[in-house]
């Protein structure tokens, strides 16, 4: 079975103006760990996942180090209010790892495994055409040999 056989074809896409209230409301509300970043004709520019907004609310290390910032966790969990109006390209991963359609789905657990990703873009060249999530290529090869046994 190749990626396109089994990826998810219907993805929801923010861009980089994005801000981060609908970008945090689209994660929370319909348990997406993450979002592709994508341009002009669906072009993938990046990802924004749970853990890079999560992530923006811990100070720099170096500030910490120096003395000029605190790990107050509490105080943190309190800041997140304030990062709503950040836009989605100033937190997003940018290069990101993609598969190709065409590819064998073991081929793309091998890259996903390797990067310890759950899910995956599908990208033809530039162009976002799906995700790829484990449970769906799991399911693909459980129904493939244990449907109408």
């Amino acid at each position: 079975m190749l990626v396109k056989d089994v990826m998810t074809r219907a993805v929801k896409t923010i861009t980089m103006d994005t801000r981060l209230q609908e970008v945090a409301s689209l994660m929370c509300l319909n348990r997406f760990s993450g979002l592709p970043v994508v341009g002009e004709d669906n072009e993938l520019l990046g990802i924004l996942a749970e853990r890079d907004v999560l992530r923006y609310l811990f100070p720099d290390l170096r500030d910490v180090m120096e003395g000029t910032a605190s790990m107050d966790f509490e105080a943190m969990e309190d800041e997140y209010k304030k990062i709503l109006s950040v836009r989605a390209g100033d937190l997003m991963t940018k290069n990101v790892l993609a598969v190709s359609p065409e590819i064998p789905i073991l081929k793309a657990v091998s890259i996903m495994a390797r990067s310890n990703f759950r899910r995956i873009p599908v990208a033809d060249g530039k162009k976002l055409v799906g995700m790829l999530s484990l449970g769906d290529i799991h399911r693909a090869i459980f129904m493939k040999n244990f449907a109408g046994s």
